[in-house]
């Protein structure tokens, strides 16, 4: 199946799943509460398929984006006529409930989606768990310019405490551009050195590093017989610790290294056994890079809870996630966070496809993170969003009155606006991840 396919089928399956939960949610509460409902439907009109069952009719769209469930009297535009079984006629608990259905029924996939993936088994790198000692630091980097050295253990980002090495990435990587105060400590004397975290050329997200790496190393796990590795005398579980003086912190940067000397001689500082070694070898040379014919390996663990485990790490682990959420929300708005950190539907779509690639878990795991994000969103009180028609009734409720058509169309339409905006930032976003579109982007 080619990739194209592969990520068009994907991000269908992701988007279909999520939208389909979401209407379910208004459909199952509008029912609960006695509202006749006109028409489920998920994608946007052309309609390309329906069928009538009782009062409903349930349809399919020929745009994939989104869906919707039509109420009787949900609109007073078109002729509400105070039927018991209308929106408008049912208590403002009774229409706090099925606005409310659609993110929880979000939150509620997220949740269960986390710990399928959890009870099936994750692999995490074992470093991301550990303290923020520095193993290594990237030379010509923001951290090296600031004067940071390998020993150096960070406390603190931005007056925030950080435990781990996942804790510290997360700091830095989401404020890319900003100067930031990092506290650490050498050698027992704590300090404080301000850095500026730079975007990762890696990332087709704005990520912000400063050249900060963990103390480890990939190992080798497979030597290839007669290959280059098994003729320069290399074993299996050695440590690959630098290539030609270079050091080597991923499984990634030793295969980077390894392409770029085809048969041509290189110096492998490599620890066996806890001892180091170095051994020469001469890569051979496959598909213009070179091979030296080993497979390798990043130092993980294994996340393998039981049913009960992984609900409540998953409910943890969605908990803190929510909680970031709204931090780059709040960083949006205070403008702590830059906004080419949001990503549309082409950069959903990229994503599923490299997922569904690595399997039906990562598949899954990506989906809860969508799942995560479209129910917390869905709830922001901004007009038309379901969040803001709860506010708008929160309001009402408060001044024990209910707001004129005329003035609920100025809040809604203000609230049209908010979403345009956002969904033209982060398509603008997407189509400057595509390499030959950005090229035709003469300002970037």
């Amino acid at each position: 199946m080619s990739g194209t396919l592969t990520t068009l089928l994907a991000f269908g399956f992701v988007l279909g799943v999520l939208v389909f939960v979401h209407e379910l949610g208004h459909f199952l509460a509008a029912k609960r509460v006695g509202i006749r409902v006109l028409k489920f439907q998920l994608g946007f009109n052309p309609t390309i398929f329906s069928v009538q069952k009782g009062e409903t009719e349930y349809s399919i769209g020929a745009l994939p984006l989104g869906g919707y469930v039509k109420m009787a009297g949900d609109n007073p535009d078109e002729g509400v006529t105070g039927a018991p079984d209308e929106f408008l006629s049912k208590s403002k608990w009774e229409r706090f409930q099925v606005l409310i259905m659609g993110p929880t029924m979000n939150l509620a996939l997220a949740v269960v989606l986390t710990a399928i993936v959890l009870y099936v088994g994750a692999e995490r790198f074992a470093y991301e768990v550990q303290p923020v000692v520095v193993g290594s630091v990237t030379a010509d980097s923001a951290a090296a310019h600031a004067g940071f050295q390998p020993g150096d253990r960070i406390l603190a980002v931005a007056d925030k405490p950080v435990k781990t090495w996942e804790d510290f990435y997360l700091a830095i990587g989401t404020h890319p551009n900003r100067e930031l105060a990092v506290r650490f400590d050498r050698g027992g004397s704590e300090q404080i050195k301000s850095v500026t975290p730079v975007p990762s050329k890696e990332s087709r997200m704005e990520i912000g590093e400063i050249g900060l790496l963990p103390n480890v190393h990939p190992h080798i796990r497979l030597i290839r017989p007669g290959e280059a590795a098994e003729r320069a005398g290399l074993q299996a579980n050695d440590a690959v610790v630098a290539i030609n003086g270079e050091t080597i912190t991923f499984s990634s940067d030793l295969k980077k290294a390894i392409m770029k000397h085809p048969e041509q001689q290189i110096s492998m500082s490599i620890l066996r056994n806890g001892a180091p070694m170095t051994v020469p070898a001469t890569p051979g040379r496959r598909d213009g890079g070179g091979f030296l014919g080993i497979d390798i390996a990043d130092d993980t663990v294994s996340v393998k809870p039981g049913l009960l485990g992984a609900a409540r790490m998953s409910v943890e682990r969605n908990a803190q996630m929510a909680g970031m959420i709204f931090q780059t929300i709040w960083g949006l708005i205070t403008r702590e966070t830059s906004p080419k950190q949001l990503m549309g539907p082409v950069a959903m779509a990229q994503l599923s496809g490299e997922s569904a690639q690595l399997g039906i878990v990562a598949l899954l795991a990506l989906m809860a993170q969508i799942s995560l994000n479209l129910g917390l969103l869905n709830l922001l009180p901004i007009p038309i969003l379901d969040g803001g028609h709860i506010f708008i009734m929160a309001l009402e409720g408060l001044v024990r009155r209910d707001f004129s058509v005329r003035l609920k169309e100025k809040m809604l339409l203000a609230g049209f606006a908010v979403l345009i905006t956002l969904m033209v930032t982060v398509i603008y976003n997407d189509l400057t991840r595509i390499s030959w579109i950005e090229r035709l982007m003469p300002w970037r």
